[in-house]
């Protein structure tokens, strides 16, 4: 009879993060404190007659890409997600002081999951113009990687020098929280000591274009942007596209404590799923049941109880399914008298798509770092259908200072795709602190 395998601990040692309100973590997590917005008027989509004209994009300048990249590989450069996915990266692989693979041999115990939705949509454009003008020769040798999915975890590999797993996952909004749950179970099954894992989302209206025909995008915010975005809130009248990168390494405890690497805190498991389209599921509309058992399974795989939970950080998009999603939380955790803190980071980033987990990953370990929940923005009145569920001193609009051990972070995802992974605050088990 087989034994059964014992999983290797996994913690969290570097982030970074290319966000609308901020570019890297230090100032994201100030923004995130004291609630500064990130979205802005966008005149582009307002050229081009959409009806939502507010939108968060990074706010990157030229002398700030410069640092990443050399004046070659700028050249024909206008993949915008690249440029993100690649500077949170390598951000995040300073970040855990890991050292890049010399020239003669690549890091075999050091892989890649960086996710991506739409890649290159500009680049794409440019090329349907060249090509279809007959001058396909001045699409440039970069043209392949800027749009293929693979494009960014490829570069980051040749930057970095990985030699295990390298790809892209793609999961629409799930694409970021399922790419850190690959990651970590690469690590705990010991097939990985360190993976560089997360997402990206290109910016532009060949990105958020089909969203806005959707009528799915608020347009009564247009000279109000940062008022725009408004998840719980009973006025609450669509996402607001946003765009970005976040991105974590993933490592095996005992090289992350024989290399002496600050640890953000603990993953102790997560759940993937779908709803298959079935009951109250479809490729817009999430199937409740399906939510519930990833919500249920994560626990589960975690180790932990439901009444071990502090603190849910959730997809809550500002659409009329904020409510459902809170119910499917109520329901999935069993929450009777005992309510976690809950909040969405969304009223500030806006909903940055395959970029979302990731960027929203990164906020959520912040919190478990710093012992704070962040406030939830924009709530004229909380939602009628939420209020009647949860305590509305549990969905703060100011940021709160209290104990956090256990904090749970989801996403859910068009085409009825669930992710769902539970971090654990890091103590150092020697001096408990």
């Amino acid at each position: 009879m087989m034994s059964k395998q014992i999983l290797k601990r996994v913690v969290i040692t570097g982030m970074g993060v290319v966000a609308p309100n901020a570019i890297n973590v230090s100032d994201f997590y100030k923004a995130l404190k004291i609630g500064k917005s990130g979205l802005t008027y966008d005149q582009q989509l307002s050229d081009l007659s959409f009806g939502c004209r507010v939108s968060g994009t990074p706010h990157l300048t030229v002398e700030h890409i410069a640092k990443y990249f050399t004046p070659l590989q700028l050249r024909g450069l206008k993949a915008s997600g690249l440029v993100y996915g690649v500077i949170a990266g390598k951000d995040a692989f300073k970040d855990a002081g890991l050292t890049v693979a010399d020239k003669g041999c690549a890091l075999s115990d050091f892989g890649i999951i960086m996710g991506t939705g739409q890649s290159g949509g500009e680049k794409f454009r440019e090329a349907i113009h060249l090509i279809d003008d007959g001058r396909v020769r001045r699409l440039g040798s970069t043209s392949v990687i800027q749009t293929m999915t693979s494009g960014v975890s490829a570069w980051l590999s040749g930057e970095l020098g990985a030699g295990n797993m390298v790809t892209s996952n793609s999961s629409a909004c799930c694409t970021g929280t399922e790419a850190f749950i690959m990651g970590y179970e690469r690590i705990a099954y010991g097939k990985a000591t360190q993976m560089l894992v997360g997402s990206t989302s290109d910016s532009g209206p060949y990105i958020w274009g089909g969203f806005d025909a959707m009528r799915i995008l608020p347009t009564g915010y247009n000279n109000h942007p940062e008022q725009a975005s408004r998840p719980f809130s009973d006025d609450a009248a669509g996402f607001v596209p946003g765009s970005g990168a976040g991105a974590m390494v993933l490592e095996e405890l005992d090289s992350a404590l024989k290399r002496g690497a600050t640890i953000y805190g603990e993953v102790l498991g997560g759940s993937l799923n779908s709803g298959g389209h079935r009951g109250s599921g479809s490729m817009t509309a999430p199937n409740g049941d399906a939510v519930q058992q990833c919500i249920q399974q994560a626990v589960e795989q975690s180790g932990v109880s439901n009444k071990d939970i502090d603190a849910i950080n959730g997809h809550i998009t500002a659409t009329g399914k904020d409510g459902y999603e809170v119910s499917n939380w109520v329901e999935g955790l069993q929450l009777i008298n005992q309510f976690p803190y809950l909040n969405s980071f969304k009223s500030t980033v806006g909903h940055c798509l395959a970029a979302a987990g990731s960027i929203e990953l990164v906020g959520a370990i912040l919190q478990l770092k710093h012992q704070e929940i962040f406030p939830n923005q924009n709530i004229t009145k909380l939602h009628s259908d939420i209020n009647a569920i949860y305590p509305a001193e549990k969905i703060p609009t100011k940021v709160v200072q209290t104990d956090i051990d256990i904090l749970i972070k989801a996403s859910f995802g068009f085409g009825d795709v669930n992710a769902a992974v539970v971090l654990k605050r890091w103590k150092d088990e020697l001096n408990n602190d």
